[in-house]
């Protein structure tokens, strides 16, 4: 594979992913030698940052993801923030319960526990500064998320611990059984 061909693809890779992606992994994805590849990526961030782009290529976390420049922050804020709606959907609400009561929890988890693809949602919760990063999982590397103070600000809490239990909305343990032989008949 020659330079512009990794280039490109790199470009297209990092435009897709959601957290940051290790040098290893692309140089195992694009079959390319690992100091070659990293010396792309320096060589591209070094460039992006050069040229005034609107995003930028960092190294954080172990991993390289493209970041909007800070020097553009006002401009996204607004278009991120404009047109929000007032009302959190069904989906983010239910989101929102996962990670509440399953914090810290990782995205994949979160997507699992609902069975979609959360991650419009999470972004969503994040920019109306409901839930935050608050780590990394040590087994797999995902990124952890949490609610924020601002989150038990708007629920009336004082703490997690306040959150109505939730056993008592669950289907009892034997009418789960009924329902299942229901189905099996």
């Amino acid at each position: 594979m020659d330079r512009d061909e990794a280039i490109g693809a790199l470009e297209a890779i990092l435009m897709v992913i959601d957290e940051p992606i290790s040098a290893t992994i692309l140089a195992q994805i694009l079959e390319v030698p690992l100091g070659e590849l990293e010396e792309v990526l320096r060589s591209l961030a070094r460039s992006y940052l050069e040229d005034s782009r609107g995003f930028e290529l960092k190294e954080i976390a172990g991993g390289w993801r493209f970041y909007s420049s800070p020097a553009y922050a006002q401009y996204v804020e607004k278009f991120v923030i404009s047109g929000q709606p007032g009302k959190l959907t069904q989906a983010a609400l239910e989101t929102l319960a996962v990670i509440a009561y399953r914090q810290p929890v990782s995205r994949a988890r979160v997507s699992a526990i609902r069975g979609v693809n959360v991650e419009a949602v999470m972004k969503t919760l994040g920019v109306r500064g409901l839930v935050e990063e608050s780590g990394i999982e040590y087994e797999t590397g995902a990124v952890l998320y949490s609610t924020t103070p601002y989150f038990l600000e708007r629920l009336g809490l004082n703490s997690l611990n306040e959150l109505p239990e939730i056993a008592p909305f669950l289907p009892d343990i034997h009418a789960l059984d009924e329902v299942i032989s229901t189905l099996t008949d």
